[in-house]
C-alpha cells in the first residue's frame, strides 16, 4: 500500500518497481527527497536505481517510471546478472532509448552522466554514444584498461584513477569538461566540443554505441546510473552524498 508520508515521485517509481521492501523503500524515498532537497532533482533526465533485484525491476527511471521507450526506461539485452546488489553485464547493453540533444539538455555543454561501480575492473564505456565519424562522442568510463578515468563531451578528458569502485561522473558546464571521482573533481579539460544535432542513436548503459554497432562493453557492477544536465562541483559532491548515503542504506556501498 502506498505510503501517505511518501514523496510523490518516490511513490510512483516505488508502485511501477513494485518494490514491497521496507528498506528498499525508504531508500528511494529518502534518494528523492534529497536530490530535491539539494535543488537537482529538476536536472536529471534519467535515474536508474537499481533496486529490487530483478530486471524488470532495474528498468524502471526513477524521474519516469513508465514503461515506455519515451520515458527511458532501459531494455536489456541478454546477459545481464541482477541481484540485490545491482546488476552485471556480461558482454551486454541495456539501451537507454535517449538520444542526446540539445533540447533536451538545454545546451551542447549541459551533460552528465553517472554510473556507480561495485567492481575494480578495468573495461569499456559505462555509458557510450559515438560517432566515429565526425569526432563526436558521449560517454563515461569508470576506468579503462589504462587504469584511467575517462568523460566523453567531444573530446575526451582522462586521468589515472586508483581503483574502478565508487561514484563515477562524466560532467560537462560552461567551466570544462570534468572527470569525477566520488564527489570530487580530478580532472578539468576544455569546454566540450561536442554538436549533439549529429546524434540520431540512443545511448548505451555497459557499452559504446558506435554508429550502430555496439563496442567497448563494461564489466563492471552497476548500483547506481543517471544522464542529465551538468552539475556545479558542489551540486556533484552534494549528489555524491545523497547516492553514498542510498547505497550504504541498501548494504551495497564501496
Amino acid at each position: 500500500m502506498p505510503k501517505s508520508s511518501f514523496d510523490a515521485d518516490a511513490q510512483a517509481f516505488i508502485t511501477a518497481a513494485v518494490i514491497t521492501d521496507n528498506t528498499q523503500q525508504n531508500a528511494i524515498n529518502t534518494l528523492v527527497l534529497a536530490l530535491k532537497g539539494y535543488s537537482i532533482w529538476t536536472k536529471f533526465k534519467a535515474i536508474y536505481p537499481i533496486v529490487g533485484g530483478t530486471a524488470s525491476q532495474h528498468k524502471y527511471n526513477l524521474k519516469d517510471p513508465r514503461d515506455l521507450d519515451a520515458a527511458y526506461r532501459l531494455t536489456f539485452a541478454t546477459g545481464w546478472t541482477h541481484s540485490a546488489n545491482g546488476m552485471t553485464p556480461l558482454v551486454t547493453f541495456a539501451d537507454t532509448k535517449l538520444i542526446p540533444s540539445a533540447a533536451i539538455f538545454g545546451s551542447n555543454q549541459n551533460i552528465h552522466l553517472s554510473y556507480y561501480s561495485r567492481s575494480n575492473t578495468a573495461g569499456g564505456y559505462e555509458f557510450g554514444n559515438s560517432l566515429t565519424g565526425s569526432g563526436n562522442s558521449f560517454g563515461l568510463i569508470a576506468k579503462y584498461s589504462n587504469n584511467n578515468i575517462y568523460a566523453f563531451f567531444g573530446a575526451y578528458n582522462n586521468i589515472l584513477v586508483p581503483t574502478g569502485l565508487g561514484f563515477a561522473m562524466a560532467n560537462s558546464t560552461s567551466a570544462g569538461v570534468k572527470a569525477i571521482k566520488n564527489g570530487v573533481v580530478v580532472r578539468t579539460g576544455a569546454v566540450a566540443s561536442v554538436n549533439l544535432a549529429s546524434f540520431t542513436r540512443s545511448t548505451y548503459l555497459g557499452a559504446d554505441n558506435r554508429i550502430g554497432v555496439t563496442v567497448e562493453y563494461s564489466s563492471k557492477q552497476c548500483a547506481f546510473a543517471s544522464i542529465g544536465e551538468g552539475l556545479t562541483d558542489a551540486e556533484a559532491a552534494n549528489f555524491y552524498t545523497a547516492v553514498q548515503a542510498f547505497n550504504t542504506t541498501l548494504s551495497r556501498q564501496v
